[in-house]
């Protein structure tokens, strides 16, 4: 009898994701006004959140809820690189909040998927942070923002963008392991705000 796999532990053998350039272009990008539904119940401005403070978004394709397959089944999921390790980057992220508010950051999760998924995985994760939802891709289709198709989704490739006063200051892409991505960002501010 196999054992069910821990969603926030990655699974090994995964095809590691290779930087494509396709986010060479962020850096110094002003990022637009713009309102995207959150977790929180209210809308978002990532321009206006990152007024005078770093906000870090780590994009993510999606999470997905226990017992069901993920878009394209499981053998498709985990040969897209990057795809599989949602959970494990939010959890992570959750891990570090008190560490990042100490740095006067603060944290947002974007994916495509709708606020109403979003809040599924936000409460059973217990995520201490807003997940924000890009489901009409006004800030994807705004900064040119990475993207793949699965099961006829359009999902976000996995990076994470820091902003402050409305620009990326930094862009980490392709992000793997996924589960190290919080750590990497926060060493990144650290040495920025020492």
């Amino acid at each position: 009898m196999s054992v069910p796999h821990d969603p926030a532990v990655l699974p090994g053998g995964l095809p590691v994701p290779t930087d494509d350039g396709a986010c060479d272009h962020l850096p110094g990008r002003r990022v637009p006004a713009l309102q995207l539904p959150s977790t929180g119940g209210v809308l978002r401005d990532p321009h206006a959140e990152s007024r005078g403070r770093w906000t870090v978004l780590f994009c993510y394709p999606r999470t997905g809820r226990p017992g069901e397959a993920p878009p394209g089944g499981e053998a498709a999921w985990n040969a897209t690189p990057g795809a599989r390790g949602c959970t494990p980057q939010c959890v992570s992220y959750a891990g570090l909040r008190e560490a990042f508010g100490a740095l006067g950051a603060v944290v947002y999760g974007v994916s495509t998927q709708s606020t109403d998924e979003q809040l599924e995985a936000a409460r059973r994760l217990e995520l201490p942070y807003e997940l924000l939802s890009d489901g009409r891709l006004e800030l994807t289709e705004a900064l040119g923002l990475p993207t793949f198709t699965a099961a006829g989704l359009t999902l976000l490739r996995r990076h994470t963008l820091v902003l402050k006063d409305g620009f990326v200051n930094s862009v980490r892409y392709p992000v793997f392991p996924s589960d190290g991505d919080a750590e990497a960002v926060l060493s990144w501010l650290r040495a920025r705000t020492a």
